[in-house]
């Protein structure tokens, strides 16, 4: 973090300072009678050599992946407390007929806090939050404002260490954040914090000893603090800005009545006041009168009207990144604008851009409307050769593609839309190491996942493993260590079929990091240079005809798959779950089996469709037909079909055993007690289809199976669900866990991590309809709120690395505790 003067134009490729405002303009130094000369932290976040993120040393390697060794006892960075922290919006006119609310904000601070502002888009809140920000006493050790616009808690939890301490290449874990950031009492302002209750939380927890005051469109802040919700300004404030903008008072006539009425109209929303002001601004001197207040609802298609073809290609610009902010620098390179900075600040007066901490964009009200008007969205091929193009150049530094991320995982959307997957992969593999090194995991994590499945779709299989890899190095960083094990494990595998010694070599060696437990639980590096890509498991392998990862996409049999009676299932699921195969077969085939516990299993082959030919999937060889429910001890049931073969497992629990699952099949005799909320995930890869299962089970013998008591607390015992399964959790350190048997028949150790009354477990959701672990199709995570002797059990797929995927059994489950 450095301190500077940026009282002056930044130059192109260092970034706009200054917040953008909701509502009401905010004016560019040098153009308002409040601007000038301030100084300000920055937050560079930028790394030239390794990194550290928690207890792991991190080499990037843009090439063969990243590398990862144990820091050496004592060896940690020790960063530096900051005497004061001094992190603000740029100055700004005070909010008009704010008064009242900000003294409501301000008594809420100081008892204090968190506080939550929200409202309407339009209403303000951005306006008044910087305001505070720079007029209300902050915490004994500064104050910082951040922007948290389409960016994850964990971020903005860096930003806000990055502001307090003195370091450079440094990621502490979350434990050891909470440390450094305890006892440091600064008030923390947050504009767009439009997080759910968990994610304000967890960004909250961050920094326990801090003040925040967060800004948002609903209100998510829930129990303790205050919820302050924003209206519209009052009549008189209303017709000062009128007048402000209109620079001229507001007649008493005819005028006034028409001003009167749009206050009316507009409920009060700056917003909507400004672009009427706007509207009458283009007109011709002496002829400007105010709109009609019938046309407020028509006030973006007359503005947008009124445009000349600079600023209306620089708008366009804007609109094709959607929400993304973008620097002046860019926007002067790609729109072609002679003077940007006046543009884009005219643009903003008008109300259909904001300047924010790292550029402009576009308000979101404005994206619609334009593309309604103008629905060819800006060149994809010349953003992508314009970032790549930049990010590749030595002077640009891992802060400033960071501080663009989103743009950049706009533009590899729109390239993916537009069939055009290579130009995504070549956009995400030029920004993975500059943001690895930014260490922002988060937007990070955002964009290896958009780069996965376009690898896949290109059929560029260096890229594959590349991704893989980089997700498996962030899986390790941030602590989720079941889906590092499953990702390096994956990733060596890829590699070594590429002939790269060096990848393979940095995947194994950084899989060696993680626990004992979890690396058993999804198998090890047993595969072959050369051989086909799959996890070791119980299972039958996949053999050398399984088909290449990098290429082959999910293809199941249709079917349904209904559980036995106590069968434990996943939070929400349905008792029915579809799975349609595609191949290249044009007959129909239908094969049904029925087992003693009532399964039904059907497979139906269809032709090949469109989407899946453009994946590389429809192919005759590399079809995988079936739907495959997996638990410990379960058996396996076919029913095979002229191109393929769909499988149900079912287990049954309680004393007397379980019915048989599938032709001759059966499990008897075997007291089963379900040790960690299954979850149960049916997949969708484009329009193919894949049930999985991924259960842990525990078999309980004779005097070994643990017993609850009402002494247990917290999530520790044995809990009845709504669907009648028993379910068993043990206290580990802070969290909880539980040890039995995954979909691939490894011994596996799950870990319900948490603090309060809220813990969540990650889980990879395999393809397993080969009889095997030989794809991973995507994370599925599970959250269990406590609230006494009760709790709500959520089941969400939280990612998919290949494209199309979704969940439809996701869903919530209700535990009772046994006494």
């Amino acid at each position: 973090m450095t301190d500077r003067d940026t009282s002056g134009p930044a130059p192109a490729d260092e970034g706009r300072p200054g917040a953008g405002p909701e509502g009401q303009p905010e004016r560019r130094p040098g153009r308002g009678p409040e601007g000038g000369s301030e100084r300000r932290i920055d937050i560079a976040g930028d790394a030239g050599g390794p990194v550290v993120a928690g207890d792991h040393n991190v080499v990037i390697d843009a090439q063969h992946g990243s590398t990862v060794t144990l820091l050496m006892e004592g060896r940690r960075p020790r960063p530096v407390r900051r005497d004061r922290v001094a992190l603000l919006p740029r100055r700004q006119h005070a909010p008009l007929g704010r008064d009242t609310d900000l003294a409501r904000l301000a008594t809420a601070v100081r008892d204090g806090g968190p506080v939550q502002l929200w409202g309407a888009p339009g209403v303000g809140k951005s306006t008044l939050l910087r305001h505070a920000a720079r007029t209300l006493t902050p915490e004994r050790d500064g104050v910082l404002f951040l922007d948290a616009a389409r960016r994850e808690p964990e971020d903005l939890a860096q930003d806000m260490f990055e502001a307090c301490y003195e370091t450079r290449g440094y990621a502490p874990s979350s434990p050891e954040l909470r440390r450094l950031m305890t006892g440091v009492r600064v008030t923390v302002y947050v504009d767009n914090a439009d997080f759910s209750p968990e994610g304000l939380r967890t960004l909250m927890d961050a920094a326990p000893d801090a003040t925040f005051v967060v800004a948002g469109r609903d209100r998510s802040l829930l129990g303790d603090g205050t919820a302050l919700r924003l209206d519209g300004i009052g009549r008189a404030p209303a017709l000062d800005l009128l007048a402000r903008e209109l620079g001229r008072p507001v007649g008493a006539g005819a005028e006034g009545a028409t001003a009167g009425d749009l206050w009316e109209t507009s409920s009060g929303r700056p917003l909507l006041l400004l672009r009427a002001a706007a509207l009458t601004r283009l007109e011709p001197a002496g002829t400007g009168v105010l709109p009609r207040p019938a046309e407020v609802g028509d006030l973006l298609p007359l503005l947008l009207g009124r445009l000349d073809a600079e600023p209306l290609r620089v708008l366009r610009l804007l609109i094709t990144l959607d929400d993304a902010d973008l620097d002046v620098g860019h926007i002067e390179a790609l729109g072609g604008a002679r003077d940007t900075d006046v543009l884009c600040g005219r643009l903003v007066d008008l109300g259909l851009a904001e300047q924010t901490q790292r550029g402009y964009r576009a308000v979101a009200d404005v994206v619609p409307a334009l593309r309604e008007r103008d629905p060819e969205p800006f060149s994809v091929e010349v953003l992508c050769e314009h970032f790549a193009t930049w990010i590749a150049r030595p002077a640009t530094t891992a802060a400033q593609v960071e501080q663009h991320a989103r743009a950049l995982e706009v533009v590899a959307e729109l390239a993916e839309r537009d069939g055009r997957p290579e130009l995504a992969v070549r956009i995400v593999r030029a920004a993975s190491p500059a943001l690895a090194r930014s260490l922002r995991f988060g937007v990070w994590g955002r964009l290896l996942d958009l780069g996965l499945p376009a690898a896949q779709l290109a059929g560029d299989r260096r890229a594959v493993a590349y991704f893989t890899h980089e997700q498996g190095i962030r899986s390790l960083l941030t602590g989720r260590r079941v889906m590092a094990a499953v990702l390096l494990t994956e990733a060596a595998v890829l590699w070594r079929q590429l002939g790269d010694v060096h990848g393979a070599n940095a995947a194994a060696g950084a899989h060696q990091y993680v626990p004992s437990h979890a690396a058993n639980a999804q198998g090890t590096l047993l595969q072959p240079d050369g051989g086909a890509s799959h996890l070791a498991s119980s299972g039958p392998s996949a053999g050398p005809s399984a088909p290449d990862p990098s290429t082959a996409h999910a293809a199941g049999a249709h079917g349904t798959a209904a559980h036995a009676p106590a069968t434990a299932t996943d939070p929400g699921t349905t008792a029915h779950t579809t799975a349609a195969q595609h191949t290249t077969a044009t007959t129909h085939t239908t094969a049904t089996s029925h087992t003693a516990a009532t399964t039904h299993t059907a497979a139906t082959p269809h032709a090949a469709n469109a989407g899946a030919a453009k994946a590389g999937a429809a192919k005759a060889g590399a079809a995988k037909a079936g739907a495959a429910a997996h638990s410990a001890g379960a058996a396996h049931a076919g029913a095979s079909a002229a191109t393929g073969a769909a499988g149900t497992g079912a287990a049954g629990a309680g004393a007397a055993g379980a019915g048989a699952a599938g032709a001759g099949a059966s499990m008897a005799g075997a007291s089963v007690v379900l040790k960690v909320v299954a979850v149960i995930v049916a997949v969708v890869v484009g329009r193919v289809v894949v049930s999985q299962a991924v259960h842990s089970f525990a078999e309980s013998r004779s005097g070994s199976s643990s017993s609850s008591s009402s002494s247990d607390t917290g999530l520790a015992g044995r809990w009845t669900g709504s669907d009648g399964a028993t379910y068993e959790f043990d206290a580990s350190g802070g969290g909880y866990v539980s040890r039995g048997r995954d979909a691939c028949g490894q011994d596996a150790s799950t870990e319900f991590t948490g603090s309060g009354d809220t813990y969540s477990a990650e889980r990879p959701i395999y393809d397993t309809t080969s009889g095997s672990c030989t794809g991973l199709l995507g994370e599925a995570t599970t959250t269990i709120t406590l609230s006494g002797d009760s709790a709500k059990v959520t089941t969400t797929m939280t990612k998919s690395y290949q494209q199309g995927v979704q969940c439809f059994s996701c869903g919530t489950l209700y535990l009772t505790r046994q006494q």
